[in-house]
């Protein structure tokens, strides 16, 4: 990054933001709405002059995304950072208030100014298919709760009222599982619309075990494959790649994946992993021999999540389909 004479902090909700200016140590309150982004940098340049300075905000999904995109617009720098990597930067903290928030986002990047890079926004169909991702997600889980309640009263005794609450939820499910599918039918098309995506989506769906969901979770993650330069990057941010764990001459511990990722990317690639076990025989093969070595189940099925992955990135890279090699072995 360039050399900066200031930064401003904003700690983004829901209606307002909150933005500190750190080495002014003003503070001051603006709508969340383009009006308020407008009197933001009013506000700023009343104080610092135009390319002097940088804002940083927390990556806070829908809220922060309107200000992230009129920052872009109006060739503002910006720095949309980890709520997680800002708060294990500051220490102990005692209180909580907005205020004292933006303060806080402002110190970090400016202590951190020299490690951190500009952000851009997702482009516009990359937003459009996390939305819609998003959305199936919560019609998947409200179908999941459903099924569940049916299961549970299919149980009981029969009876009118019960039979009654039976049809319901049979009712329900049916017209969560049409949204879904109408969802599904959505991403097709919005895939289809850009050459790029359904370019790579079509590349990842070569992979045995990797279906639609989880080629669209991983252009979203990805940003169409430009967010990460590797896959081993993208696996340490999915929370399956294995760290090391030691410290002096007493800690020997075996390689361990850490708590932190993403659990959707997790859950399915966890899912990819079982199913291509099953249909790929390469896959099957590494997967068994992992397993010959000694290594625990889950060890080697994680082997195997970081393979699709590796997989994945390679046939994007390469611009070619997966072929599988084993069926040519004569």
């Amino acid at each position: 990054m360039k050399n900066y004479l200031d930064v401003i902090g904003i700690d983004v909700s829901k209606l307002t933001i909150d933005a500190h200016i750190y080495n002014r140590a003003v503070h001051r309150v603006f709508s969340n709405t383009p009006k308020g982004y407008k009197a933001l940098l009013s506000w700023v340049q009343g104080y610092l002059e135009e390319q002097s300075f940088f804002f940083c905000f927390e990556n806070t999904g829908h809220y922060s995304t309107n200000l992230s995109v009129y920052l872009s617009e109006n060739n503002i720098d910006y720095v949309e950072e980890s709520p997680l990597a800002i708060k294990r930067s500051v220490g102990i903290v005692r209180g909580k208030a907005d205020r004292l928030d933006s303060a806080m986002i402002a110190r970090y990047a400016w202590l951190h100014k020299d490690e951190l890079s500009l952000s851009s926004p997702r482009e516009q169909s990359i937003q459009e298919l996390g939305r819609l991702l998003s959305f199936r997600e919560q019609l998947v889980r409200d179908r999941t709760g459903k099924m569940s309640s049916l299961k549970e009263m299919q149980a009981l005794l029969s009876s009118p009222s019960t039979d009654s609450c039976c049809k319901i939820i049979k009712k329900t499910i049916h017209y969560l599982t049409k949204q879904i599918e109408a969802l599904e039918g959505r991403i097709n098309e919005l895939v289809k619309c850009d050459e790029t995506l359904d370019k790579n989506y079509k590349l990842l769906t070569t992979l045995k075990g990797v279906g639609l969901i989880l080629s669209c979770q991983m252009l979203y993650h990805t940003s169409n494959f430009k967010r990460f330069d590797s896959w081993r990057q993208f696996s340490s941010y999915c929370g399956v790649a294995p760290f090391e764990h030691s410290s002096g001459t007493s800690i020997r511990r075996k390689n361990r994946i850490h708590h932190i990722g993403d659990r959707k990317m997790k859950t399915l690639l966890t899912l990819a992993s079982v199913s291509a076990i099953q249909c790929d025989k390469e896959l099957k093969q590494y997967y068994k021999k992992k397993l010959a070595e000694g290594k625990p189940k889950m060890v080697a099925l994680n082997n195997v999540r970081n393979k699709i992955l590796s997989r994945a990135f390679a046939v994007v890279k390469r611009g070619t389909p997966y072929v599988e090699l084993q069926k040519f072995v004569a």
